[in-house]
């Protein structure tokens, strides 16, 4: 019976740049014939051909490389065949996983066809990790040579992105430089003008999402046909255009023809994920290409959102009473504050409706309106109503017969909204970190905003991984204390304040047939007995 074996090519971009400088040519094509003439040469039979055009070996997310793992697992070969080990991959983290661990398990044996490397010969084992090395090394090496040379490009006013911003395609004579893309343009200068007649981010959005005009991933998937994730498949009708995508368009500079590059650069040589870079360390280059916004405009621009990010405020957040805990029990979107039409003694009141009703109206969701004075006497009767019943004499003594359950209730919903909550954290922390940027903060008030999201967010990883459980009889018994001591002062409260909803509530969701779910940090049960 042959043996089933399974052929594994791939082609990275410095392959590509080496065939363009007249070295030899790694090409797919060169691969496959090579190792289809070596599986016949040895009698095996093929099963498949794998292959992974301009992907880099350090990774193990390429597609190729992916359906060959799920095959190897299920057992559809028994040999996988590649040019060489450095082909497979220069990780040596995937070395060791793959080669060394996972297929001698699964009973396949893994030959490198031009360097020797072949798990069934022993004593071969120690050349393979060696070259492992080696590879890795060159990775570490070739990588450092790019960061420079990119520097170097950057610092000539190239532009270096995979993507062009959106008003701009790459010059056919010239891929580093940019032209104006004359539809986008227009979106781009219209976006500009509507800010400064007073329309806000949001609003220009609406304006843009109802006239149909695409956002721009989907301008360049659709119309420049460009390889992008489809957000017409993800989000449907929903694909509208953001408040951020907006201010991100506000606030670049390629706009008046600059460019600034290195905001951002990967971890490591093996790691996909970026960092931010300071901006001390931004390269930024002025003239590089033809504006498409005067710097007029643009200046006025930036002194306008600097304007209304001072009366907006973000150290005032939490002078809301309900900020960051009151949410739609519909949708899911935060409730935002809004004010009643003056009645007929001039009287103004606070109410707070969906976020969604009040950007985009009925079509997505309704008002779910609710006066704010209401709502702070309902949840004070709730306290109250929740502190005599665990603070009774007869609860106090039964203290050790509760037990504590999670106040997520157990349902997929639930984690959809913790995982909400991590979002809207993260969305405050880089508008902090902008404000900061843009000198709206001073270091200690940027400092301390940052200190309190991440504090929060802890919280809410707390409470993901303890999603499913509903006793949580491993909660210290001091934690336990502080929040009943918690209830315990406030028992005979008669004013709601700040401090008490984030100490004791975790969420808040108004529905619209007027019900109110309040989600405490903790809910108590009595236990059965007998």
């Amino acid at each position: 019976m042959k043996l089933k074996a399974a052929i594994y090519c791939r082609l990275s971009k410095e392959d590509i740049d080496k065939a363009s400088s007249g070295q030899e040519s790694e090409s797919i094509v060169n691969q496959t014939l090579m190792l289809l003439d070596f599986v016949e040469q040895k009698g095996f039979e093929l099963y498949d051909i794998y292959k992974d055009d301009d992907y880099s070996g350090l990774y193990d997310d390429r597609p190729g490389f992916e359906r060959l793992i799920k095959d190897a697992e299920d057992g559809k070969f028994n040999i996988v065949i590649a040019k060489s080990q450095s082909r497979f991959t220069r990780n040596m983290e995937h070395l060791e996983r793959y080669i060394h661990h996972d297929f001698p398990l699964w009973g396949i044996r893994f030959i490198g066809m031009v360097d020797n490397a072949d798990t069934e010969v022993k004593g071969n084992k120690k050349a393979r990790q060696i070259n492992g090395l080696v590879n890795e090394w060159y990775c570490e090496d070739l990588s450092e040579s790019i960061k420079a040379s990119y520097r170097i490009k950057q610092k000539k006013g190239q532009f270096l992105g995979s993507s062009t911003p959106y008003g701009y395609l790459k010059d056919p004579k010239d891929n580093h430089h940019l032209i104006p893309d004359p539809y986008a343009a227009d979106v781009v200068k219209r976006i500009f003008h509507m800010y400064l007649s007073g329309i806000g981010k949001a609003q220009i959005g609406q304006i843009l999402t109802k006239e149909g005009i695409l956002i721009p991933t989907e301008y360049k998937r659709q119309v420049l046909k460009i390889n992008y994730h489809n957000a017409m498949q993800k989000y449907g009708d929903d694909c509208r255009w953001s408040f951020q995508t907006i201010h991100g368009i506000l606030k670049n500079e390629v706009y008046i023809g600059n460019l600034v590059q290195n905001k951002c650069r990967k971890k490591s040589y093996k790691d996909k994920s970026k960092k931010a870079v300071p901006q001390e360390e931004w390269i930024r280059v002025n003239n590089t290409h033809e504006p498409i916004i005067s710097k007029e405009i643009f200046d006025r621009v930036q002194e306008q959102l600097k304007e209304r990010a001072r009366k907006v405020n973000i150290v005032a957040l939490d002078e809301n009473l309900f900020a960051r805990r009151l949410f739609c029990g519909d949708c899911g979107k935060p409730f935002t504050v809004c004010y009643s039409k003056r009645n007929k003694r001039g009287e103004r009141y606070r109410k707070y409706i969906c976020s969604e009703y009040k950007q985009w109206g009925n079509k997505y969701c309704t008002s779910h309106s609710i006066r704010e004075d209401v709502l702070e006497e309902i949840v004070l009767q709730d306290l109250r109503n929740h502190a005599s019943m665990i603070l009774t004499a007869e609860s106090k003594n039964m203290l050790n017969e509760f037990k504590c359950i999670s106040s997520f209730n157990n349902k997929p919903s639930d984690v959809k909204k913790i995982k909400e909550e991590l979002q809207k954290i993260e969305n405050y922390k880089v508008q902090a970190f902008e404000n900061f940027v843009d000198g709206l903060l001073n270091k200690n008030e940027y400092i301390k905003l940052k200190e309190k999201y991440e504090s929060d967010e802890k919280k809410l990883h707390v409470a993901l991984q303890n999603y499913g459980g509903a006793v949580c009889e491993n909660i210290e018994k001091t934690q336990f204390e502080k929040w009943l001591s918690s209830f315990t002062n406030n028992f005979n409260v008669e004013e709601l304040t700040r401090e008490m909803v984030l100490n004791l509530i975790n969420s808040i969701y108004i529905f619209e047939d007027k019900r109110i779910q309040i989600n405490y940090r903790f809910e108590f049960a009595e236990k059965k007995i007998g």
